[in-house]
């Protein structure tokens, strides 16, 4: 991470998960302005990494027991950009689709995936609209409409 500023927030950040019993996977470091990329684990849902977006290259990793506590935390959060799902259990990922509270469900892939003509984009802390060239221009215009009905009209 290039600016000094947000780099030592996110530094900041991972430095308080790991006192509060978090572990340091990958990278963590804060050198010269510059933010490691940084993997997680043992992260909780009550840390700041989990509830606060980072804006920083950081992979928290919280475990859980069940899918549907897998879902829960996810979703007690201010912010829904997306989310990521590992799974081959289709059921599992209707659910996900029907009840995450998200701009987008990615099936095993990163939930960063993008590629221009989906709409992404999140919901509730996570901003409003959606990217990509066509949900960009549709954020741009004011949709209009004229009706003109010739043959039942007043003269």
């Amino acid at each position: 991470m290039i600016d000094p500023l947000k780099a030592g927030e996110a530094y900041r950040k991972v430095q308080e998960a790991v006192n509060q019993g978090a572990g340091v996977l990958l990278g963590g470091t804060y050198e010269k302005g510059l933010f490691a990329p940084t993997i997680l684990d043992k992260t909780t849902p009550e840390m700041r990494v989990n509830r606060e977006e980072v804006f920083a290259p950081v992979i928290s990793v919280t475990p859980f027991d069940e899918f549907d506590e897998a879902l829960r935390i996810a979703n007690d959060s201010d912010y829904g950009l997306q989310v990521g799902i590992f799974t081959q259990d289709i059921n599992r990922v209707m659910r996900a689709f029907e009840e995450m509270n998200v701009g987008g469900v990615i099936i095993n892939d990163i939930p960063s995936f993008r590629v221009d003509h989906m709409p992404y984009g999140g919901v509730r802390g996570s901003g409003t609209g959606r990217e990509g060239p066509r949900y960009a221009i549709e954020e741009m215009t004011e949709p209009r409409l004229l009706v003109i009905n010739r043959d039942g009209g007043i003269n």
